[in-house]
């Protein structure tokens, strides 16, 4: 890769982009640096050749900057996103109303199988009897997906972004970028699994009264074990499935995110029961087993903090993205709460298997879109400013009435969730063996609690990533957990509802 020239690579001496480059690449450079090779100043003063610079100073960088240096690639994010807007290009992949249909519908299928996988697998291990014995765990369940859901989709809105962006071309700074977000995650999913089990206690304690020690050393060890393993496996996958969807000339934001839920769902869930069965079943015998396990992946913390600080954007949010995440899995721990005092009622337990159906595939569509409109505004608009239509308040039927890109991804995915949900039940009546029919009210209940859903977080999407915009922070790491999370305990809500009144009326939910 040749750097150009330095009038070329020139940033503007104020303001949020590009902030901590343009003085590196100011007028006065020896001439040396702009020789044919590119070279960069080093802190002694020595010059250096950029591509192979491997420090940076993180604090030089701001939440909204481009994922990578701008060093690297000869171009700031601002001048950028000016010659898009001159040349009235979004600079986003062109797509057709076709090509689009095809990208969205693929994952969201695979990603619906995943949740009813999971929703059915739910359904299993309810009746193991660590679930029995100890029900906080189901608060777990709905708070351990939330936070994995929100960890992987953030991961892929952000390097979607970066694709888009042509800012994984160079493989160095490509790698450098994953394996920094790629810790960052590990960090974050030991920490958020602690405070989810924690949560989980706290909450479980307030219903029920009491919590025994042992039970709540089960919940920690069963959350942190959970959260790391998974994020592991999905972190790679994911990876995997945005270099491929590069290659394969996809649009990543169309692919990645329902990818990174249908993966999510199911191994995490696999994974809780498992681990939560196996110290249920060591905890009498060798209780110091557990103590062991949460001690030894509490103390990789210092080592995903160090790998984290390698890069400029896993830094940055190593400082600054705690916020969502934790706010987002409190908010799922409540949907938790209310998953777990429903299961509780025999007249009701049927909510368990459709519970992650309404939840997955209502976060799998909103991350779509949330992905795209965060997309657009990075290689458009500089922080703090929107669009002319979205400065103001606007009604929520403008975001599915228009002619832009998004406007139609918002009309694709309402529609999608009729014909994606019909074709779920019948996938959930298929699994389970083909005995228990959902009746023709649960049917109309549970499609119209998607609708709701999925509806009110599209508008919700279109809202929050503007603003989120508008304040200088950046929606690919903000807005998609508390998205999801919302979803979580919208879907939860509705579906608790819908399950009360059939119940009420005497509508058992099969035939």
């Amino acid at each position: 890769m040749v750097v150009p020239k330095s009038e070329d690579v020139q940033l503007p001496p104020s303001g949020p982009v590009g902030r901590g480059t343009s003085q590196q690449y100011g007028s006065n450079l020896p001439s040396s640096q702009h020789s044919g090779s590119p070279q960069h100043v080093s802190s002694n003063g020595n010059i250096l050749p950029v591509n192979t610079i491997l420090h940076y100073e993180p604090q030089d960088y701001t939440e909204t900057d481009f994922l990578l240096p701008n060093q690297l690639y000869g171009s700031s994010r601002f001048s950028g996103s000016m010659r898009a807007k001159d040349a009235g290009g979004s600079g986003a992949p062109a797509e057709s109303v076709c090509s689009m249909v095809l990208q969205i519908l693929v994952p969201f299928l695979l990603a619906g199988l995943g949740t009813v996988s999971a929703g059915v697998l739910l359904e299993v291990v309810e009746n193991w009897d660590v679930f029995q014995e100890v029900p906080e765990i189901f608060i777990l369940v709905t708070a351990i997906l939330g936070m994995k859901g929100n960890l992987e989709m953030t991961l892929a809105s952000r390097l979607s972004t970066a694709v888009n962006a042509g800012k994984m071309e160079h493989a160095r700074e490509k790698w450098m970028l994953i394996v920094g977000n790629l810790a960052l995650k590990q960090l974050q999913a030991t920490v958020l699994g602690l405070l989810a089990s924690l949560m989980a206690t706290v909450l479980g304690w307030m219903a029920e009264g009491k919590m025994p020690l042992h039970h709540v050393m089960l919940l920690v060890s069963t959350s942190v074990s959970t959260a790391f393993v998974a994020s592991l496996l999905q972190g790679i996958i994911m990876v995997g499935v945005i270099i491929g969807a590069k290659r394969m000339g996809f649009n990543p934001d169309n692919v990645a995110t329902p990818m990174a839920a249908s993966f999510g769902d199911l191994i995490t869930l696999a994974l809780l029961a498992c681990f939560s069965h196996w110290f249920y079943s060591v905890i009498d015998l060798y209780p110091h087993v557990l103590y062991l396990v949460v001690l030894l992946l509490l103390c990789l913390i210092p080592l995903w903090v160090v790998i984290s600080t390698k890069h400029p954007a896993s830094c940055i949010l190593l400082r600054t993205g705690w916020e969502p995440i934790i706010t987002a899995m409190f908010i799922s721990s409540i949907g938790g709460l209310i998953l777990d005092k429903t299961v509780s009622d025999p007249n009701l337990a049927g909510i368990i298997v459709y519970a992650p159906v309404i939840n997955g595939i209502g976060g799998n569509l909103v991350s779509i879109q949330s992905s795209r409109i965060s997309t657009e505004l990075h290689l458009n608009y500089s922080p703090g400013e929107v669009p002319e239509d979205r400065k103001g308040c606007f009604p929520p039927c403008r975001t599915f009435f228009g002619s832009g890109a998004n406007h139609r991804s918002a009309q694709i995915l309402l529609l999608l969730v009729i014909p994606g949900q019909l074709v779920f039940l019948l996938t959930i009546y298929l699994m389970k063996g083909g005995n228990t029919l959902p009746s023709p009210l649960l049917t109309v209940s549970f499609l119209s609690a998607s609708l709701i859903q999925v509806f009110s977080l599209l508008c919700l999407a279109d809202c929050m990533v503007h603003c989120l915009w508008r304040r200088g922070k950046d929606p690919d790491s903000y807005s998609i957990p508390y998205l999801t999370a919302l979803g979580d305990l919208l879907g939860t809500a509705l579906l608790s509802l819908a399950f009360f009144m059939l119940w009420y009326i005497g509508d058992l939910g099969s035939v």
